[in-house]
């Protein structure tokens, strides 16, 4: 079946409705040739395989894949980086296929883990594996055409996969040795590694040989912490392809692992939470906030990273940065981006609204605003009790997990109401907007909305 796509009624089609203005997916004039000289200006790649740009400069199309761990039923901006190895793929003519690891989710990747994780049942797996496909999407163009999307489930042929086949047609082409050798085995032999944990790269060097073989995939993606299990994969078609006269009959890309020029770990709030692309787990005003709030040292990576902007837009971004850093205009187009191809584009705007509504002026909000701040921004409603002091109201509108927690702030003047500062936390409230809602700010940037509930 090399070449096929995906059954419609069992994977579903979809594209994103954000403003994709910039490299349009699957624009007819991207050239598979630029595509490593694309991501090595990003400061994106990490290792290509022998023979790689090569293969692309041929002309032929070609069909990448990455991986997807179903670990939970929303994927996190950490996901963000294989999900734009895809769409750049995509916008360069390739042809992007997502794996959703029904499978191999049900075993564990020890790439780096420190401990091995819960293994999860077949039925939180399917609910998992459709969460994730609605979130890809928002991204891929999975319509017919000549780079169109694929989204499969490797559970689907290792379901079927018994113990002596594995055996007789995997196991016996990986050594101990060669696998001992691999840096995620390394990492874990002293704290302890499963046999089942083990197993993993050849169970993922098996889902490329099925790719390589029944749809014409010829090229793996991932992070460098995957480039063990991309060079199994590797291994393992070399071993059973029968193309003896090919020497690289397939193909892989190792991204970069993303660090923070700032110090601070991607993917994670400041205060050390997931920032989900699921909208009941990251509201779009979060998330927008998330962005909006990238540090100076970072907007410039980021920018390259996660959007599809052309090069001389982000080098004029990196300009206004260095320029006019208060005007934090690089970050406001990357807030705004990535927000809606992740959201839509009203939620982007609906987000920017909210934003700039909490961060003006209490006096001058409108009755509108606070009624859109209420879906948007964290919202409390808080009983007339909680109500009589400062301290009250810090923790009923979680803005603390502690009493003491809430009067060191407030004594170090770092909290805020109706944009009054409270150092006291005995004192009373100032007045109630439209008698109801007072803005709680903790700090420079945690702006809540509460609401009297009785």
């Amino acid at each position: 079946m090399q070449g096929a796509g995906p059954d419609p009624r069992r994977f579903g089609s979809g594209r994103c409705d954000a403003p994709v203005t910039e490299a349009a997916v699957g624009a007819p004039a991207a050239r598979l040739s630029s595509f490593l000289d694309d991501l090595e200006w990003r400061g994106i790649l990490h290792a290509t395989t022998p023979g790689l740009t090569e293969r692309l400069a041929s002309g032929r199309p070609i069909r990448g894949y990455i991986g997807f761990d179903p670990s939970g039923a929303s994927l996190h901006i950490g996901h963000l980086i294989p999900i734009f190895g895809l769409l750049r793929l995509q916008a360069h003519g390739g042809s992007p296929v997502a794996v959703v690891g029904g499978g191999t989710g049900m075993i564990g990747d020890p790439s780096g883990k420190s401990t091995e994780r819960n293994l999860l049942d077949v039925p939180t797996l399917e609910h998992n594996v459709a969460g994730i496909r609605a979130q890809l999407e928002r991204f891929l163009d999975f319509s017919p055409g000549p780079t169109q999307a694929t989204l499969v489930n490797n559970l689907d042929w290792l379901g079927k996969l018994s113990l002596i086949d594995y055996l007789r047609d995997v196991g016996k082409h990986f050594t101990v040795p060669y696998m001992l050798a691999k840096d995620s085995v390394q990492q874990r032999l002293e704290r302890g590694l499963s046999f089942t944990e083990f197993s993993y790269m050849t169970l993922q060097a098996f889902d490329f040989a099925t790719l390589y073989r029944e749809h014409g995939v010829e090229l793996q993606m991932g992070g460098a912490d995957q480039w063990g299990n991309i060079t199994a994969g590797l291994e393992l078609i070399r071993r059973t392809s029968g193309a003896a006269d090919d020497e690289h009959p397939a193909h892989g890309i190792a991204y970069k692992l993303l660090l923070s020029p700032s110090g601070t770990k991607f993917g994670k709030s400041e205060a050390g939470e997931s920032i989900w692309l699921d909208a009941g787990r990251t509201s779009p005003y979060a998330f927008y906030q998330h962005w909006l709030n990238t540090d100076d040292r970072d907007v410039g990576t980021y920018l390259r990273w996660f959007t599809m902007f052309p090069h001389d837009e982000i080098e004029a971004l990196d300009a206004a940065v260095a320029a006019r850093p208060e005007a934090r205009e690089a970050q406001r187009r990357l807030a705004f981006d990535v927000t809606a191809r992740v959201h839509g584009e009203d939620e982007a705007r609906r987000a920017v609204s909210d934003s700039q509504a909490a961060f003006k002026g209490a006096a001058s909000l409108s009755l509108e605003d606070l009624e859109s701040m209420r879906s948007n921004v964290p919202h409390f409603l808080v009983a007339t009790d909680a109500l009589a002091s400062a301290l009250g109201t810090a923790i009923g509108s979680n803005a603390y997990g502690s009493n003491g927690e809430a009067r060191r702030a407030m004594q170090g003047g770092g909290f805020y109401v109706n944009d009054e500062r409270i150092t006291d936390p005995s004192a009373s409230l100032p007045p109630p907007l439209f008698d109801r809602f007072w803005v709680v700010r903790k700090g420079k940037k945690d702006v809540r909305l509460v609401e009297r509930a009785d």
